[in-house]
C-alpha cells in the first residue's frame, strides 16, 4: 500500500489522513463543492473535487471516487463511517478496479449489512436476541399485524442501513403507518435502499456494544466495551469505553457473543457488534458495524490500539498486533461536537464556524473536521469534531471533562456543548453507585433547560461555477466559487448572486425550522389545516424533521418539493 484515497470527509477524513502519515502512506482526499477549502482537503497530501454538492453526487457516487483513485494513483480505498462504508457494491467495485479495499470482505458486510441476515446468524451462534420479523416487511400493515402479535413498543428499522439511521419505534399502533413511511424514506436517503424489519423494542435500555479486530490469519480479538446509551434520535452523543456498571458475566457474554458473530461470518478488519442491555438485565444482539465507529477513540485510548493503522495493516495481510483482549488502561469519554440547537431540541444549524477554541491538557484529545474558517454545510451530516477524554478511573475521567468541556469554545452557530456541560454534572450519567441513562433518556428524563441559541449567518454560496481555460496551449477545468464571481460582478455595478432570503416576518409565513431540503408536503396546495398539524417533512445534516402549522387556516406553498432554503425562510403561508 502506497497511496490511500479517503473515501469520506469531514473529521473521520482527517483522522485517516493522520494515521496515514503515521503509517507511511500518502492520502489522497475527495471533496463537494461545499468542501473546497474543508480541514480534509488541506490535511491529505492530495485532493480532488467531485463537482457536486449533494451526497448522491459526491461521497455516495462510486463512479467518481474510482475515477479519482485512478487519476491520483491511489492503490487502496478507506470508507472511513457512514456514506459508502457498509456497500457490499463499492467494496467490490473497488477490488475490481484492481485497488486495496481497507475493509471487510463484500461478503461479510453483505451478509451483516443485512440486519435481517445478521439476526439469523446471531441465532445461529446463540447470541441472545428479542423478537422480530424474520425478513423485511413489505408494507405498514405488517408493521402493524407484528405489533398487535408481540406488543408496543415496536422498532422499524432499516434492513441496510447503521448508524441511527432510518429507525424509528412507535409506541402508539395510530403513528406506525407515518413512522414506517419516515424510515424509509431515511433510508433510501442515507444508504440508498429503503428495506425495513421489525423487532421488539427494549423499554429504556442501554446500549453497549463490543470493538472486534479480525485479521486474514484467523485471528479474532475483541478489544473490549463501550456505552453509547446517551442518544437522541437513535444517534449517540456521548460515549464511553469500558462500558460501566456491566456484571463480569454480562461482559462476558457480550465478548463472546461478538468474537462468535463475527467469526462466523469470516469477518476481516475493523467492526462492532452492538447489544441492547435491559433494565433487567436481558442482552439483546442489535446489529454489527461492518466499518469504523465514530466512537473508536475511547477504545484507543483505554488499549493503546491504533484501530486505524490496524485496517491498514489487515488490509495489507498482516496478522494482528494484539492476540487477546487487553485489560482496559483507564478510562476514557468521547463528546460528539454537533452542529445542533439545544434549545431548539437539537436542531441541526449549519453556518461559519467563527471561532474555534479546543481544549488541551492531561488526558484531552480532539478529533475535528473543522477550524476557525469552516462552513458547516446543511447537506451533510452535524459532526463538526470529537472531545476525547482519559482519566486513570471513571471519576478522574470525568473531572478531566468537566473542566475540557468548559476550556471548548466554539462560535458562529450553535452546538451541543451546553448539553455536554449538563450532563457531566448530571447525577443519572455521573454517579458512581448507578448509572440511570438509557438510549430515551434525553426525551423522557432530561429537562433541558437551554434557551435557542441565536440563529446562524446564512451559509454563502458554495457553488463552484466551472469553466475551461488554456494554459501553455493546454486544455484545463477551472472551478471558480460563486459567491467570488458575485463578489466581483457587485463590485462592478452588475447584478450579482442573491442574497439568502431573511427569515420570514410575516404572521402568516410557516418557517422552515432549519437549512435544509423540503423532501415533501404532507398536505395539498389550498387545503385547510389545523394548528398543530403536520404540514410537511424537512432533511437536514441526514435527518429528517416534521413541520407543524403555526395556526389553522388555508395553507399556499411557497416552496417545491426538493427545494433547499435557509433557517427560518418561509416555506408556507396560512391565511
Amino acid at each position: 500500500m502506497k497511496k490511500l484515497l479517503i473515501a469520506n470527509r469531514g473529521e473521520i477524513a482527517v483522522r485517516i489522513a493522520r494515521a496515514c502519515a503515521d503509517h507511511g502512506v500518502q492520502s489522497v482526499a475527495v471533496y463537494a463543492d461545499a468542501d473546497l477549502n474543508a480541514l480534509h482537503a488541506r490535511m491529505a497530501d492530495e485532493a480532488y473535487g467531485l463537482e457536486g454538492d449533494r451526497p448522491a453526487d459526491t461521497y455516495l457516487n462510486i463512479a467518481k471516487l474510482l475515477a479519482v483513485a485512478k487519476r491520483s494513483g491511489a492503490d487502496a480505498v478507506h470508507p472511513g463511517y457512514g456514506f459508502l462504508s457498509e456497500s457490499a457494491a463499492f467494496a467490490q467495485a473497488v477490488i475490481d478496479a484492481g485497488l486495496t479495499w481497507v475493509g471487510p470482505s463484500p461478503a461479510a458486510i453483505a451478509m451483516l449489512g443485512d440486519k435481517v441476515q445478521a439476526r439469523k446468524l446471531a441465532l445461529k451462534v446463540g447470541a441472545p436476541l428479542v423478537a422480530g420479523t424474520a425478513d423485511p416487511v413489505k408494507n405498514a400493515g405488517e408493521v402493524l399485524a407484528f405489533a398487535e402479535a408481540h406488543g408496543l413498543p415496536v422498532a422499524i428499522k432499516a434492513a441496510f442501513g447503521g448508524g441511527g439511521r432510518g429507525i424509528k419505534v412507535a409506541w402508539r399502533l395510530d403513528e406506525v403507518e407515518g413512522l414506517y413511511e419516515s424510515a424509509v424514506r431515511e433510508a433510501v436517503t442515507a444508504f440508498g435502499r429503503g428495506e425495513c424489519y421489525v423487532e421488539q423494542f427494549l423499554d429504556r435500555p442501554r446500549h453497549v456494544e463490543a470493538q472486534v479486530l479480525a485479521d486474514t490469519h484467523g485471528n479474532v480479538v475483541v478489544l473490549g466495551t463501550r456505552d453509547c446509551s446517551l442518544q437522541r434520535r437513535n444517534q449517540k452523543l456521548v460515549e464511553e469505553a469500558p462500558a460501566p456498571f456491566l456484571s463480569d458475566e454480562q461482559r462476558a457474554r457480550i465478548h463472546q457473543s461478538a468474537r462468535d458473530i463475527c467469526a462466523e461470518a469470516g469477518y476481516t478488519g475493523a467492526g462492532t457488534v452492538e447489544f441492547m442491555l435491559s433494565a433487567s438485565g436481558a442482552i439483546s444482539f442489535l446489529e454489527v458495524n461492518t466499518r469504523l465507529q465514530v466512537e473508536h477513540p475511547v477504545t484507543e485510548e483505554t488499549t493503546g490500539i491504533d484501530l486505524v493503522i490496524e485496517q491498514l495493516r489487515i488490509a495489507e495481510g498482516l496478522p494482528l498486533s494484539i492476540t487477546q483482549t487487553p485489560v482496559p488502561r483507564g478510562h476514557a469519554f468521547e463528546f460528539r461536537i454537533n452542529a445542533e440547537d439545544v434549545g431548539r431540541g437539537f436542531l441541526p444549524a449549519p453556518g461559519p464556524v467563527k471561532v474555534f477554541e479546543a481544549p488541551s491538557g492531561p488526558g484531552v484529545r480532539v478529533d475535528t473536521g473543522v477550524d476557525a474558517g469552516s462552513q458547516v454545510p446543511g447537506t451533510f451530516d452535524s459532526l463538526m469534531a470529537k472531545l476525547i477524554v482519559t482519566g486513570a478511573t471513571r471519576a478522574q475521567a470525568i473531572a478531566r471533562a468537566r473542566r475540557a468541556l468548559k476550556e471548548f469554545r466554539i462560535e458562529g452557530l450553535p452546538t451541543v456543548l451546553p448539553f455536554h456541560r449538563a450532563v457531566m454534572t448530571h447525577p443519572d450519567f455521573v454517579s458512581g453507585d448507578a448509572f440511570k441513562v438509557h438510549t430515551r433518556w434525553i426525551e423522557t428524563d432530561f429537562a433541558n433547560g437551554e434557551a435557542p441559541a441565536m440563529r446562524p449567518d446564512p451559509a454563502p454560496d458554495t457553488a463552484l461555477l466551472r469553466t475551461a481555460i488554456e494554459v501553455d496551449g493546454k486544455r484545463m477545468a477551472l472551478g471558480l466559487p460563486a459567491v467570488l464571481l458575485g463578489g466581483l460582478s457587485a463590485a462592478a455595478g452588475t447584478p450579482g448572486i442573491a442574497a439568502a432570503e431573511a427569515p420570514a416576518a410575516d404572521a402568516a409565513a410557516v418557517a422552515a425550522p432549519v437549512s435544509g431540503t423540503l423532501q415533501g408536503w404532507k398536505v395539498a396546495d389550498g387545503d385547510e389545516v389545523a394548528q398543530g398539524a403536520v404540514v410537511a417533512v424537512m432533511e437536514a445534516m441526514k435527518m429528517e424533521m416534521q413541520v407543524v402549522a403555526h395556526r389553522a387556516g388555508r395553507i399556499a406553498f411557497s416552496v417545491a418539493t426538493g427545494g433547499y432554503v435557509a433557517a427560518g425562510a418561509t416555506l408556507a403561508t396560512i391565511g
